[in-house]
Order: structure tokens, then C-alpha cells, then sequence
């Protein structure tokens, strides 16, 4: 009776221990993040550590909007030609906002830009109250006709701006075509003027038709018709060929002819200044025709 006590006790342990061990298994691991210390540590480090950040930033921000960093100078630091001191204080005025630290230096920039010869505009900040401007201004070369007949410049650059007009730009040449095109002007007036010295003159006006036709007006007042460039011929070889033959041609030369015609492949044609009187009446123009060779015209071009 003893031993089947003691048998009986044992399998009650046994099933005991498999019963813990079942409830156990069934039981899900604890693995989820509240379970995890070290990591709920780490997320408390974090946040503290972006508080302070946040607090710090507060901090720095509130302090440079204090008025404890005034813009008290605005310097030009370049030499200035065209741009006035009333100019300068009007973009000033309406740029300069905040402090130090705060002012935007691309508005400001911008505010510069918009002055009428200003080509472009350098701002930085100069410590510890300044701020240091560069200027780069227009150099008007010419001055630009559109198709409204607008008046306006053109730089060095070949850009056409607008500005108010001088007493001494009124003596600048006068440059005219489509819109777009005021840097082809420009590169084609530069080669007129070399050509143009070798007779002691030099190109007043060059203008672009919208066809792609060349005219020049030379300083004495003559007018030339170079026409288009062609792909046997361009304007700079008629111009060439005038210059050439420019000793013979100016006995013939007087002021009742101011127009050349150009654009014969072997010649060209001079226009009596009164000829435009007689075509506002009856619509007729009247030329001279002369041969650069003794086997004379063959015959008018593309204009």
C-alpha cells in the first residue's frame, strides 16, 4: 500500500510538471516593445535629447530677432557710373528688412537688379553691422529700335536693356532688328567697323530687316544696302568690295546720292537722294547703275 501511495504521488508531480510545462509553451514570448527596457531607454534618450535641441534653437532664434543686431551700413563696394545715390537708397528701403542675421540677401539682391543699369548685383554681410554691395552696371554700346520703335540699350554683352537716355548716349550708334537678335547686331557692327576704317569712316546705324537683310548707315550720312548673306557672297564681302573700290567710287559721291545698292553679285547701283521724293509721288525710284569691271552689271541679288 506504501509504494502504490508513493507511485500515485509521483505520477500527480509528473502530470504537474507537464501541465506548467503545456501552459508554458502556450504562453506568447515577451517580446513586444514595453518588454524590452533597453529600448525604451534609448526612445527616452532620444527625446530628451530633441527637446533640448528644440530648446536651444528657441533660444537662438529669439535672440537674433532681438534688436540687439542692427543693419546700421549698407557699403558699395564698387565704382559707379550710371547708378544714382537716390537709386541706391530707394533699393534700400525697400529690401532692408530685419536684422543682421535675419535680412534676406537675395531680396536685396533682387532690389538692386531692378535698378535700370544694373547688370548685376553682389550682397553679402559685413561683420558686425554692414552689409557689402557690388554693382556690376550696363556699358551701353548702342542704342536699340525695336519694331514699336521703342528706344532702347545694348551692352557689351549684346543685351538690350532699358534706361533713360543720356545727353552722350545720343551719339551712340543706332542698332535695329527682331527681337532676339541684338547680339548678331552687335557682332556684325564690330566687323563693319573694322572694314569701315580702312576708308577713315565708320557704320552710325546697322540694321536687320526681318527678312535677313543687312543696312548700314555710314557716318556722312550715306546709306548702304548689303542685303542677305548668301552662301557665294556674304555682307562682309559687299561691304569689302565697296571699301575697295571706294577711292574711285567717291568723286561720283555727293549729296545727292545717299543710298548704295549693295547687292549686285558684280556691282552697284547709286540712289539719287531726290529719287525718294519721286517715289513718294509716283511710286518709281531712279538708280545709277555702275560696273565695278568694264563688263558691268550681271544682274541684281537676293535681297
Amino acid at each position: 500500500m506504501a509504494k502504490t501511495g508513493k507511485f500515485s504521488g509521483l505520477l500527480h508531480k509528473a502530470d504537474m510538471a507537464q501541465r506548467a510545462e503545456r501552459r508554458r509553451k502556450a504562453r506568447p514570448p515577451a517580446d513586444g516593445f514595453w518588454d524590452r527596457p533597453p529600448l525604451i531607454n534609448l526612445l527616452a534618450d532620444f527625446l530628451m535629447l530633441f527637446g533640448i535641441l528644440g530648446l536651444i534653437y528657441a533660444g537662438m532664434l529669439s535672440l537674433v530677432r532681438l534688436p540687439l543686431f542692427p543693419v546700421s551700413q549698407v557699403v558699395i563696394a564698387s565704382p559707379l557710373d550710371q547708378v544714382t545715390r537716390t537709386q541706391i537708397e530707394y533699393a534700400v528701403q525697400h529690401s532692408l528688412e530685419g536684422n543682421f542675421f535675419t535680412i534676406n540677401l537675395d531680396n536685396m539682391r533682387a532690389s538692386f537688379e531692378k535698378l535700370p543699369w544694373v547688370r548685376h548685383a553682389s550682397v553679402r554681410r559685413r561683420w558686425p553691422d554692414g552689409i557689402e554691395v557690388e554693382l556690376e552696371e550696363h556699358v551701353a554700346v548702342a542704342r536699340w529700335q525695336n519694331a514699336a520703335g521703342e528706344m532702347r540699350l545694348v551692352n557689351w554683352q549684346g543685351e538690350v536693356f532699358g534706361a533713360a537716355l543720356g545727353s552722350h548716349q545720343g551719339s551712340l550708334p543706332l542698332f535695329g532688328g527682331p527681337e532676339g537678335s541684338a547680339s548678331r547686331v552687335l557682332a556684325q557692327y564690330e566687323e563693319f567697323r573694322k572694314l569701315l576704317a580702312a576708308i577713315s569712316h565708320s557704320p552710325r546705324a546697322v540694321l536687320l530687316s526681318p527678312r535677313e537683310a543687312w543696312q548700314v548707315r555710314l557716318d556722312d550720312g550715306l546709306v548702304l544696302e548689303l542685303g542677305r548673306n548668301q552662301n557665294n557672297q556674304s555682307v562682309a564681302d559687299r561691304l569689302q568690295r565697296f571699301v575697295a573700290t571706294y577711292d574711285a567710287l567717291k568723286p561720283r559721291v555727293t549729296t545727292a546720292i545717299n543710298t548704295i545698292d549693295m547687292r549686285y553679285p558684280n556691282g552697284f547701283a547709286l540712289r539719287l537722294a531726290q529719287a525718294e521724293t519721286g517715289r513718294a509721288r509716283s511710286g518709281q525710284s531712279h538708280t545709277q547703275g555702275l560696273p565695278l569691271t568694264s563688263r558691268g552689271n550681271t544682274g541684281k541679288g537676293n535681297t
